[in-house]
């Protein structure tokens, strides 16, 4: 059985608080979504909601035409006569998503309507779309709630419009109030009624349950579900759509046309538009997901991959971590040495897992790129060459100017010197440092992610870690410690430099 998944991120997905995204970024995330990751279907906006939307969909749907995907481009309408309809003919759009309702109480106390004035309604749009050469879905709102407490009136409203051209019907938890069983149980009875219809499960995550809802969803025969990229939406958010290839394929073994390699690539895209970061335990895309802490679990992989499940992070193009911290044992230790080519000695290697244990309980993060400095730190050898110092940085910034950066900088016992500005005082201080780069010929790796944290107190003077993400060839971070935000920052890109000189990945 093949699962057909809808990504709703561009319309649903866009309701999340705080999140709107521009025509350009939803023509960029359009693009990804169905060129590389290969989703079957996008809702990509609602209709009649604002200029900006309406160019939005115009600048997607031109581009879809181009490249024979004009067909899975579908927007959200409304009962309202005539409006919806010509919206989508003006947007260049051919795929209508017919918001009606779904429960009783709806019908009744917001439109303050009929059941059979309802369905009048709705078979007057659904003609008319037909008439413009739309094809036609239907989306049965607040159904979870029609299910629990007006199931006379969905079956009312099915069998008022089964016999018209709609093309699917789509059967949303609204509220993201059904559990497991009753998903089950709704779902089965709508395909055990309709034989001959095609439905679709659209579930929110209120109570935490949106993923178990699917996989009952499924189970009772729906072959559509509609998702988000890391779950954004209204509240507390639509069903993420990693966690539905995770159901799909391992737990089913279903097939999807969704091309889970691309995954971390777009939830990253998208996490960079909405400005909503990815927890770091969610699943699939989470960054800790395939991070092992425990010393006793690298280990079990180490002898027989014992830790291993079917989640294995190349299926979505990453890698598993083994992180350092006070858990750490030597097995974890010795498969981040593994990475960067150093071997020790047992003896030695019980005096770098004691300093990074100590490291740990004081609470300090300890990446793979820190391991060189700590061995020669413990054992007073030479495995990191300070090749680069920093003799000498001015920062300054001034009201209505741009900051200014002065750097002083040693490498290989040269010494040079250069003056930028930039949007930042970091930027400012990073584009000296170019400069005096590209002078030498040399190339400086690309900068992927920067956090900063700051410990709670809110005191002046509490020390702030930076923690840079780079890639050069590979990924890898490094990290500062200072009280000034900047200063923590300079002296990890200080670290990046020396081990970019030492050849140190």
């Amino acid at each position: 059985m093949k699962i057909i998944i809808m990504d709703t991120t561009l319309r649903d997905g866009e309701q999340t608080s705080g999140v709107s995204f521009t025509d350009e970024e939803k023509l960029s995330m359009a693009k990804f979504l169905l060129e590389d990751l290969m989703v079957d279907r996008l809702e990509i906006a609602s209709a009649r909601v604002s200029e900006g939307e309406f160019e939005a969909v115009k600048k997607i749907t031109s581009w879809a035409t181009k490249h024979k995907l004009i067909d899975r481009i579908e927007v959200l309408g409304f009962v309202d006569g005539t409006i919806s309809v010509n919206w989508l003919k003006e947007t260049g759009a051919k795929v209508l998503n017919l918001l009606t309702k779904g429960s009783l109480k709806h019908v009744t106390e917001q439109l303050r309507k009929t059941p059979e004035q309802h369905a009048a309604d709705i078979k007057q749009v659904v003609d008319y779309a037909i008439n413009q050469e739309l094809v036609v879905n239907l989306y049965l709102e607040d159904w979870s709630n029609g299910m629990r407490n007006s199931k006379d009136y969905v079956f009312f409203m099915m069998d008022s419009l089964k016999d018209m051209k709609i093309n699917r019907f789509m059967l949303p938890d609204t509220l993201g109030l059904l559990n497991p069983d009753e998903t089950y149980s709704f779902c089965k009875e709508m395909k055990d009624r309709y034989p001959d219809k095609e439905f679709d499960f659209h579930g929110h995550n209120d109570y935490d349950l949106a993923v178990a809802n699917v996989y009952s969803a499924i189970k009772a025969g729906i072959s559509c579900i509609h998702a988000t990229i890391n779950g954004l939406g209204e509240r507390a958010g639509n069903v993420p759509l990693s966690s539905v290839i995770a159901v799909v394929k391992d737990h089913f073994k279903y097939t999807m046309s969704v091309n889970e390699k691309k995954l971390t690539l777009v939830s990253k895209m998208i996490e960079s538009f909405s400005g909503i970061k990815i927890p770091p335990n969610k699943p699939v895309i989470g960054d800790n997901v395939f991070t092992q802490t425990s010393g006793i679990h690298a280990d079990g992989d180490s002898k027989s991959k014992l830790y291993y499940n079917d989640l294995l992070p190349e299926r979505f193009g990453r890698k598993r971590i083994y992180a350092l911290g006070k858990t750490s044992g030597k097995a974890n230790i010795k498969k981040n040495l593994e990475e960067i080519g150093i071997e020790l000695d047992p003896a030695s290697m019980r005096k770098v897992t004691q300093r990074i244990i100590e490291l740990g309980d004081k609470k300090e993060t300890v990446t793979q790129e820190d391991l060189p400095y700590i061995i020669s730190d413990v054992l007073r050898n030479k495995s990191i060459h300070e090749e680069i110092e920093i003799l000498n940085f001015a920062l300054s910034t001034a009201h209505g100017l741009k900051p200014v950066a002065t750097l002083k900088i040693k490498i290989r016992n040269e010494v040079f010197e250069e003056t930028s500005n930039g949007d930042g005082q970091y930027d400012a201080f990073m584009k000296a440092l170019r400069k005096i780069y590209k002078r030498l010929d040399k190339s400086l790796p690309a900068l992927l992610d920067y956090s900063v944290s700051i410990p709670p107190g809110g005191k002046t003077d509490a020390l702030v870690q930076t923690v840079i993400t780079w890639k050069t060839g590979r990924e890898f971070r490094t990290r500062g410690l200072d009280c000034d935000q900047t200063v923590a920052a300079i002296k990890a890109t200080l670290k990046m430099l020396n081990i970019i000189e030492n050849n140190a990945l």
